[in-house]
């Protein structure tokens, strides 16, 4: 089964700490190691990447380390692999001198 972190209790999304293929359970774990639950990966998630705890909307704000990181650019339903084809990041970029 793969594995999944949650850093803080306000995150919608997960971390995964080994790689997931489509239909895989995955078992989400706080930082503390307590098990969370499970969701039930949509797609292969590379390790590393994210994925969804819970529906979001597009707009919706995506949440990680319990700050916001981004913005789903379209819906993402629980279990989809969160990255750069559904997420635009809201860190401020920074002026070229």
């Amino acid at each position: 089964m793969a594995r999944a972190i949650v850093m803080d209790p306000k995150d919608n999304v997960a971390t995964l700490l080994s790689e997931a293929n489509r239909g895989d359970p995955v078992e989400i774990r706080s930082k503390g190691g307590e098990v969370l639950g499970r969701v039930i990966a949509n797609a292969p998630i590379p390790f590393g990447h994210k994925i969804a705890l819970m529906d979001l909307k597009e707009g919706e704000r995506v949440i990680k380390y319990g700050e916001v990181i981004g913005r789903a650019t379209r819906p993402i339903a629980k279990g989809d692999h969160v990255h750069v084809h559904n997420l635009e990041s809201l860190r401020i970029k920074a002026e070229v001198a």
